[in-house]
């Protein structure tokens, strides 16, 4: 594996689940695979799993780690082809890219959609950027569009607690004070595609995902109908994509109570906010996976620098 930038980049996902649960049995049968490999993490947006549980995981495998932190340390980046720089953009891509590419092995990048301009969203133009300017291997940490450490994350929870071959698992909408990406949303989707269950999206008519990433997957606007029989309730909020970026809705009646879930175990990629997504007598239940989720990142991010690394 070059890069990761999709979820699909794993090949078999059941397979990339089960190695992951491995290394979480034994975080250091690898601790001599990154000695004398660097990873350089560029965070072009606030972090608290994803720093922590790739840092983790880089040292599991022996990796030196340096973190830099775009917003307040390094300078505004210009990615244009042909830019005239001569307003508050001081670096251009090309050169940032191959500069970083001297002092790391692989580097990871997190940098969310603006929610402003779909399109230049949907062109990842910073993790794009990095992918065609840098010499070593590129890591999404979450991009405009995608977030496939969380989405392996999440597969490894499914596979620690299924109790049946077929779960029913739920991707539901919640309300949310703000407009929030859809990566989230996006890479569970393309993960559930890859799996051997039954899969349900619902939310208000308004909050349509991507199509294109929708495609052939089942969508209720009912929610109490689409929760029925679920063994796996995850809950996000995203706003709206047709609209594009706008909340247009703040229907409290969405909200994940105790009662909704029933039986179902909850899954969140956090940090959610209590009693606007979920209900405290949801996230304080022995139902809740999301701190198991939490953990979970490390293993995710550990498996594809293992992955990688074994290609250097």
């Amino acid at each position: 594996m070059k890069h990761y930038l999709s979820i699909s980049d794993l090949g078999n996902l059941q397979s990339a689940a089960k190695e992951a649960i491995s290394l979480k049995k034994d975080p250091y049968a690898f601790e001599l695979l990154g000695k004398r490999k660097t990873i350089c993490l560029l965070f072009f947006n606030n972090s608290l799993r994803t720093r922590l549980s790739t840092q983790k995981a880089a040292m599991n495998l022996g990796m030196e780690v340096m973190v830099m932190n775009f917003g307040n340390e390094g300078w505004q980046l210009e990615f244009q082809d042909g830019a005239l720089m001569n307003e508050g953009k001081s670096e251009h891509i090309k050169e940032a890219a191959q500069v970083v590419s001297q002092f790391a092995d692989i580097v990871a990048i997190r940098a969310f959609a603006d929610l402003v301009d779909k399109e230049k969203d949907e062109a990842e133009i910073v993790l794009n950027g990095f992918k065609k300017y840098a010499s070593i291997p590129v890591v999404n940490m979450e991009s405009s569009v995608a977030h496939p450490l969380q989405a392996l994350a999440d597969a490894i929870t499914l596979e620690e607690n299924k109790i049946q071959e077929r779960p029913k698992v739920v991707l539901s909408w919640a309300p949310h004070p703000k407009a929030l990406p859809h990566a989230v949303a996006n890479s569970f989707v393309k993960m559930m595609k890859l799996q051997d269950a039954e899969f349900v999206i619902t939310h208000p008519k308004e909050y349509k995902l991507n199509p294109e990433i929708t495609k052939d997957c089942k969508i209720v606007h009912d929610q109490e109908k689409a929760l029925e029989n679920a063994n796996f309730v995850y809950v996000k909020n995203w706003s709206c994509y047709t609209d594009y970026g706008k909340v247009l809705s703040q229907d409290k009646n969405w909200m994940m109570t105790k009662e909704k879930l029933e039986n179902a175990r909850f899954m969140h990629c956090l940090p959610v906010r209590r009693n606007v997504v979920v209900e405290d007598a949801v996230l304080d239940s022995n139902q809740s996976l999301v701190i198991e989720q939490a953990n979970n990142r490390t293993y995710s991010a550990q498996l594809v620098l293992k992955r990688i690394l074994e290609k250097l």
